[in-house]
């Protein structure tokens, strides 16, 4: 669980960032002597997955992301994950993994007659749920390479959220996708990761390298309109090291303090959709150990983190727990 991050990038980059993905520069006539500009629904749905596909993969650096408007600081993108995952045990190594995740996106187009211009607000919301099985294989001590089974299924909807005046001119399927349409989306795909861990007394050492291919499609109800695909596709480092602060105990375990470092390197269609190919993240915090006590948590830690990449930067707040 996270608290969004505020990752800000300047307000050209951010309009050519969000939508590259989705548009080209076109114009599509609705009614009227008025026209949509850029309007492109097809190309558009397929950067929507593009987007839902940075949510699918458990991953730290984008758990939590909040993309502002350098210049009016408004919220163009918000995504939002809760996930993890673990091995069963060293007798039983099964590995699953699940993320439910949650995006909002803020596109504007421009409504023209040819002399005038006005903002037509939009809104899509997506929800999104995945989850991996895998095995683990040892290859060397505290060492496994794991190859996990991918699956996801979301859904978009899509909301104009003003601009009532432009509603009497729907004469196209295209907006009324824009108006009150849908998208679900599926996705089967795998990832590979080799997983390291070293734990002793004096300190903890994680670390995982991880690569994965997701292919997301539209599926069943989605509007006739907007049949997009896209490829989630990404490779990530993530390494942690916890060691007790001096003699400091709480609960009748040592209280710890939390390095982090992560990096994802985004491809496919993910690669420069959000106009960024990575996100680094540097993190520090503390651990309560909890084991002692007969509960379901064991450690719970709270760690801040500096999150940048191409052209943004922001800071957050995590708080995860161990069972």
């Amino acid at each position: 669980m996270s608290f969004l991050p505020a990752l800000s990038l300047p307000n050209s980059r951010f309009l050519a960032g969000v939508l590259v993905a989705a548009t080209l520069p076109s114009a599509h006539a609705l009614g009227g002597d008025l026209t949509v500009v850029g309007l492109d629904v097809q190309k558009r749905a397929n950067g929507v997955l593009a987007l839902m596909g940075y949510s699918v993969v458990p991953d730290v650096t984008t758990s939590s992301l909040s993309i502002n408007s350098g210049t009016t600081g408004d919220t163009g993108l918000l995504m939002s994950q809760l996930g993890g995952g673990a091995t069963l045990s060293k007798s039983v190594p099964v590995y699953l993994e699940g993320a439910l995740s949650y995006s909002r996106y803020d596109p504007t187009f421009l409504a023209s007659d040819g002399k005038i211009e006005r903002e037509l607000p939009l809104r899509w919301n997506s929800v999104a749920v995945s989850g991996g099985i895998g095995w683990d294989f040892p290859i060397a001590e505290n060492l496994v390479l794991r190859p996990i089974f991918n699956i996801a299924l979301g859904e978009v909807i899509s909301d104009v959220t003003g601009a009532k005046w432009f509603v009497e001119y729907k004469t196209d399927r295209n907006f009324d996708f824009l108006d009150n349409g849908s998208l679900s989306a599926y996705g089967l795909g795998g990832s590979l990761m080799l997983d390291y861990e070293d734990y002793k007394p004096e300190r903890d050492i994680d670390v995982e390298l991880r690569y994965s291919n997701i292919p997301l499609k539209s599926f069943g109800g989605s509007a006739d309109a907007v049949q997009g695909h896209a490829s989630a596709e990404s490779t990530s480092l993530w390494a942690r090291y916890r060691a007790p602060i001096r003699d400091w105990t709480l609960l009748d375990r040592p209280f710890r303090y939390v390095l982090e470092f992560a990096q994802t390197q985004f491809m496919g269609d993910l690669r420069g959709a959000l106009g960024f190919n990575y996100l680094t993240s540097l993190g520090l915090g503390v651990e309560l150990d909890s084991s002692k006590y007969d509960i379901i948590v064991t450690r719970t830690r709270l760690v801040t983190r500096y999150v940048f990449g191409n052209n943004v930067s922001g800071v957050s707040v995590g708080l995860a727990v161990s069972f």
